[in-house]
């Protein structure tokens, strides 16, 4: 079954849908899921690329059974190879023909009996924003997607701005992904159009292991569908709030694996902004992928001055309104390393949210003593006060911590 998990892992990257013929925590609970500031959309689900179900040969894969399948239309989908990744993150190897199963469970009507209270159309400037059809997008188009294009399965979660559910594609090859809705009304509302637009251009032209996948979206008159990679495993955050912490071991590869990202996102000019547990998932094999853009930005200028983010991660550069540039990813990693292994972030203050500005501005760091000495190196050389003294990334993955753990081949952090 191991095997068969791991040529599935390998396959699912090698695929790709697309053919066109209150900051701080309450001191009662260590881990309370923390909403970014106001206004972030929660537009990648924390539950999200396609996983085949039943192959042949790599790319080709059979019909899955399903017990509210309906004939497929007569067009399929013709497989286009994934961008190549650069040589930091090698290409993964075509998987052997495998056979696996997935149930994507029952289908409860969420959307259908959610559609008939919830929200309205939108027109005017805001329906031409947000008529958002990856179809007839300028970069890589998809094939025309509709939502009978999907066996609807079980419900994932919910979002601000919808519901989230496990599909599986009707026509061959069948792939299994987590299908968002968001309300364009709400979108409105919030006025995040602008916002919701720019966070899906960045996102599906992102093509890495460790980023979250968007496969394809599509709209009808009140909603807007994401097409998202279906991370097996669910969220990170989860599984820190079961431990309490990590091990050193399993932090290290959480972390090679985060770098090795921003790595990759830094060099497309898209500084994240908001890393932090509640925006990780994990893949089948325990993998780490990124997966909310939210306060994402494409800047080939690399310096913005706009106040976002979470907190707890905030350097201090955005906490005095000054500018800032991709460095802000590199503190944001310094705190999740801390948070990995200590349980909650370093610079958290119960008494208020003065008490975690003043705590960033001081840079006042207190490395507990069950860190090891090289842990307590990673962590100091990148929660500097300067930005340009932080460690760069690509000296983040030769980190003596980091090596140390580092599994053989591709780094992909288990539970360990």
């Amino acid at each position: 079954m191991t095997s068969s998990v791991n040529q599935l892992t390998r396959q699912i990257s090698a695929l790709e849908i697309s053919s066109k013929p209150n900051t701080t925590r309450p001191a009662t609970t260590q881990h309370q899921k923390k909403p970014s500031q106001t206004n972030v959309s929660k537009l990648l689900s924390k539950y999200a690329a396609p996983n085949p179900i039943q192959g042949n040969a790599p790319g080709t894969l059979q019909k899955a059974s399903s017990t509210n399948s309906i004939a497929s239309k007569s067009s399929t989908n013709t497989s286009r190879s994934a961008s190549p990744t650069r040589s930091a993150a090698p290409a993964v190897p075509s998987a052997k023909p495998i056979t696996a199963t997935i149930d994507i469970g029952s289908y409860d009507g969420g959307f259908e009996i959610e559609n008939e209270t919830r929200g309205h159309a939108v027109t005017g400037a805001a329906a031409e924003e947000l008529a958002l059809d990856s179809s007839v997008a300028f970069e890589r188009p998809t094939r025309e997607w509709h939502l009978t294009d999907f066996d609807i399965g079980r419900p994932l979660g919910k979002g601000k701005f919808g519901r989230v559910y496990m599909v599986r594609t009707k026509a061959e090859p069948n792939y299994i992904l987590a299908l968002k809705c968001l309300y364009k009304s709400e979108i409105v509302q919030s006025r995040v159009e602008k916002q919701i637009r720019r966070e899906i251009e960045i996102q599906q032209n992102l093509r890495h292991p460790h980023v979250l996948r968007l496969y394809g979206y599509f709209h009808d008159e009140k909603r807007i569908f994401l097409m998202l990679e279906f991370a097996g495993r669910g969220e990170l955050y989860r599984q820190l709030t079961k431990y309490g912490c990590f091990t050193e071991k399993r932090s290290a590869r959480y972390i090679d694996q985060m770098a090795d990202a921003l790595i990759y996102l830094h060099g497309k000019h898209v500084i994240h902004r908001d890393i932090k547990p509640e925006n990780l998932l994990l893949g089948i094999n325990g993998e780490l992928k990124i997966a909310d853009f939210g306060w994402s930005v494409h800047a080939p200028g690399n310096r913005r001055k706009t106040l976002c983010g979470t907190l707890d991660y905030l350097p201090p550069e955005m906490v005095e309104g000054r500018d800032h540039s991709e460095k802000v990813d590199y503190w944001a990693l310094g705190v999740l390393t801390y948070e990995f292994i200590c349980g909650s972030p370093p610079f958290e203050d119960l008494s208020g949210y003065n008490a975690t500005y003043k705590r960033i501005q001081r840079v006042d760091l207190k490395i507990p003593s069950k860190v090891s000495p090289e842990a307590r190196d990673l962590i100091t050389k990148l929660l500097q006060y300067d930005a340009e003294r932080r460690l760069p990334l690509v000296e983040v993955r030769k980190h003596p911590w980091i090596v140390k753990y580092r599994s053989k081949g591709h780094s992909t952090a288990g539970a360990a």
